[in-house]
């Protein structure tokens, strides 16, 4: 879940990944030049502390702000740390090299966007591949780095006999060759962001990330540059302070790897945390950033969510007081234990939350509108033998969750309202869920402008068709 500073109904979905940020203004892409190459890089926050957000394989700094738990990371980091985020030189808004760049390049990044900021010293968290780089500039820049975090790091990129746990060179190349047709058809988000990578964003973000970070050929450059990486001889050489979190699932790179440049760096903290997922900001992204600000100020904060944006179902028995009427007590009370388990197995195999039931039908939430919608289609189909027909209302807002996990807010009533009005049989959707589901082979007929007892201004609304 996450925060968002949006006011209206265009917002972005609950998740890790969702759609567009509305009425977020991201900090301006300024340039900072490392000899004659322009780096691109943003500074958000005001906090005492400067951190350095060394970026790994994949970057850019505008493109990653669409995503809504990138702007819930950078707010957090935010409150404590003034944050720096830019592009390494070769990739996204920094200038394109014939090549890839090295290591030694990197870090002279690094440091000139510090002092376009007028940084003397920050905390460096390298992130991925930017893990390699960041101990590279805190061994040879001492002074400059107060402290390192390693987030899903590494410190070689192949196998070698005391690194057993990463492939091997020729392996990693047969298998860039065989996904390359499909990477910037969003493959990348099996590996980077496998929780979410259902998601029809969340494809469609990677392969835009693939597209917008570099030409093919770079990227080819820069993941062969990936296999020649070896830092492993300036482990012992880390003077700063360190914290190395990994999760224990990561497809990327394995825990292992994290596991090993905490054994090998002098004090350093290893933190492990559950999940699958590589990227930072995909998955309990609380959980990292929690560890970050204890290990940089002591104290650990637990993050009030109280808004959130969400896809909010409302599934309605049609004439369930006439069948009730019909059946008796004890028979309809028998109906309605089996349609509810069959709503409930819906929602698990749709990744859908239970909110609450409603006498008669049952209100809850989903991570994303396209998957509600093939949840209702499901609810509709698998009902149907019990001799049941439903209406099922949907609308994605902006949502206020009350401390007993119940949620409340214009969104909750407008999807209520739009369930009203469906016929039996019948998803109706507001016209956000029908905008943010583009794309996903999601039929729609035009059921034209409402107004709705209780909301303040008329609502267009769609019926799914198929």
């Amino acid at each position: 879940m996450i925060r968002t500073t949006s006011d209206g109904p265009d917002s972005s979905r609950i998740g890790t990944l969702g759609a567009y940020v509305v009425g977020v203004t991201p900090p301006p892409t300024q340039y900072a030049l490392a000899g004659e190459v322009s780096i691109a890089y943003k500074v958000v926050g005001d906090g005492p502390i400067d951190i350095v957000l060394v970026p790994g394989y994949l970057g850019h700094v505008e493109l990653i702000w669409d995503v809504p738990s990138v702007v819930h990371m950078f707010e957090r980091l935010g409150t404590f740390a003034r944050v720096i985020q830019y592009d390494r030189r070769g990739t996204g808004l920094s200038d394109r090299l014939p090549r890839a760049s090295t290591l030694e390049e990197r870090v002279e990044d690094i440091r000139a966007v510090m002092q376009a900021v007028g940084s003397t010293s920050a905390t460096l968290v390298g992130i991925s591949e930017g893990a390699p780089t960041a101990i590279l500039m805190a061994t040879t820049h001492p002074d400059m780095v107060d402290n390192l975090v390693l987030y899903g790091g590494l410190a070689r990129g192949t196998w070698a006999e005391d690194h057993p746990w990463a492939a091997p060179r020729e392996d990693l190349l047969e298998s860039s060759r065989a996904t390359a047709p499909f990477l910037f058809e969003g493959a990348m988000a099996e590996v980077m962001a496998p929780s979410v990578a259902d998601i029809d964003f969340a494809r469609d973000f990677y392969a835009r990330l693939q597209r917008y970070s570099a030409s093919p050929s770079s990227l080819q450059q820069a993941f062969e540059a990936f296999l020649d990486i070896d830092v492993r001889a300036l482990l012992p050489s880390v003077s700063q302070p360190t914290l190395v979190v990994h999760r224990r699932g990561d497809r990327a790179v394995n825990w292992r790897a994290g596991k090993y440049l905490a054994d090998h760096i002098p004090g350093a903290t290893y933190k492990e945390l559950p999940g699958i997922d590589h990227a930072i900001y995909v998955g309990d992204a609380d959980a990292v950033i929690d560890e970050i600000e204890h290990f940089m100020t002591g104290a650990r904060r637990a993050v009030e969510v109280d808004r959130i944006v969400t896809t909010v179902m409302f599934v309605d028995i049609v004439g369930s007081t006439r069948t009730a009427a019909a059946l008796g007590d004890s028979t309809w009370h028998d109906l309605l234990t089996a349609v509810t388990s069959v709503l409930r197995d819906q929602l698990r195999t749709h990744r859908g939350t239970e909110v609450k039931t409603l006498g008669d039908g049952l209100m809850a939430t989903f991570d994303g509108p396209a998957r509600s919608i093939r949840c209702a289609k499901a609810m509709i189909e698998a009902t149907a033998p019990l001799g049941i027909e439903l209406t099922v209302g949907l609308h994605t807002g902006e949502v206020e969750v009350t401390q007993d996990d119940d949620i409340a807010g214009l969104a909750v009533h407008l999807a209520a309202r739009i369930g009203s009005a469906a016929q039996a049989g019948e998803i109706l959707v507001s016209r956000t869920v029908r905008d943010l589901v583009a794309g996903s082979a999601i039929d729609f007929t035009d059921r034209g402008d409402h107004d709705f007892k209780g909301i303040p201004e008329p609502w267009r609304v769609y019926a799914v068709t198929s």
